[in-house]
């Protein structure tokens, strides 16, 4: 497991932009069918947008209809963290990266086998690595 990366809240604001920053630190989240990625289908793996930790491999990314990115497995358990979440008056488990405490967004059951885990993730959170041919 990769070490901690800790920053203060001034060098998060000036290495993020205002949105990446609202969703990654301040738990936000981007508009549904609003981000980069929601439809994005290129082959390669998508990294945390604050510290490059690889998330999610994209022949894991499915359509969920949601509006944001969903994957079925995360590129290994260690690479994401979870917390309850009960904002907002309902039941979920928030999704955070390991490395950096990001928060990416939620993880539900009911995405499709052999998983049936939907990582529903803000494209604010990612940035995507190309694979190489």
């Amino acid at each position: 497991m990769k070490d901690k990366l800790t920053k203060s809240e001034e060098e998060w604001k000036q290495d993020l932009t205002p949105e990446q920053y609202n969703v990654t630190r301040l738990h936000g989240t981007e508009p549904a069918f609003s981000g980069q990625y929601y439809s994005h289908k290129g082959s390669g793996t998508y990294l945390c947008v604050c510290c490059a930790n690889p998330l999610f491999q994209s022949e894991h990314k499915f359509d969920s209809g949601t509006g944001w990115p969903s994957f079925t497995k995360p590129v290994e358990t260690e690479s994401i963290g979870s917390v309850h979440d009960d904002s907002y008056g309902m039941r979920r488990t928030e999704v955070t990266c390991s490395t950096c405490d990001a928060h990416l967004g939620h993880v539900f059951d009911d995405g499709p086998l052999p998983t049936g885990q939907r990582y529903c993730i803000n494209s604010a959170a990612l940035r995507f690595k190309e694979e190489s041919p």
